[in-house]
């Protein structure tokens, strides 16, 4: 089980075993119940996990998805990107990994393509449904699709063919952009059917984002582990 600990300024969910390791970006649920077991169970495949808390201790274990919903509205890009970078200070230095990756669901797999656009640390990047729709809402600073060029690490990036967050044709474009890499695999999951956020438990009760993500977490896992060991 993963404890909290203070890195740097702020308060982080920390899951420790060893020198590979991957920082986690929540979706709206914050570091709620099911980041956290994502969190223990990167630790069982030898993998330290540390959660940014993007709402401050808010979570859906304390909160309601419209109050976070709502705090997500006010998310600071250039803030986030700050706290992130100061996670992966941590991770490499504090707690000594050799090698650190990225994933993100929703909110957070958008940030986990920033993040790697701009910081060569990072060994690999997962993007869970990311919420990329080119029609940015106003709190978006940065065009996740138009900067995914820029990753030189390996990506996983995983569609819904339902989602009604991210038009498929901005999938498209992202796909477009990350496969026009000089360096970097790309390697892409799409599940027809599927919701936006299908890896959210609470979406479950939909047999298709059900099926979604047990297919779609150990080809995950695998890619995370090959990465970061």
């Amino acid at each position: 089980m993963g404890v909290k600990v203070r890195a740097g300024e702020q308060d982080a969910y920390l899951a420790r075993v060893g020198r590979a390791g991957m920082l986690l970006l929540p979706m709206i649920t914050g570091v709620g119940e099911q980041v956290r077991e994502w969190a223990d169970e990167l630790a069982g495949e030898g993998i330290t996990a540390l959660v940014w808390d993007p709402f401050k201790g808010r979570s859906t274990d304390n909160a309601s998805r419209e109050e976070l919903g709502t705090l997500a509205r006010k998310l600071d890009d250039d803030q986030a990107l700050a706290e992130q970078g100061e996670l992966l200070d941590y991770l490499l230095g504090e707690l000594g990994c050799n090698r650190v990756g990225v994933i993100g669901w929703c909110l957070g797999g958008r940030f986990a393509l920033l993040l790697a656009a701009r910081d060569r640390r990072v060994t690999n990047v997962v993007a869970f449904h990311p919420t990329v729709p080119s029609d940015r809402p106003s709190h978006h600073t940065y065009d996740a699709i138009a900067e995914a060029g820029a990753i030189t690490a390996p990506v996983l990036v995983s569609y819904p063919g339902a989602d009604t967050a991210v038009p498929k044709a901005d999938f498209e474009a992202l796909q477009t952009a990350l496969q026009a890499r000089p360096t970097g695999a790309t390697f892409t999951q799409y599940f027809p059917g599927a919701d936006h956020g299908f890896s959210d438990k609470a979406r479950h009760t939909n047999p298709v984002n059900a099926d979604a993500f047990r297919l779609a977490w150990p080809q995950a896992l695998a890619f995370m582990r090959t990465t970061t060991h």
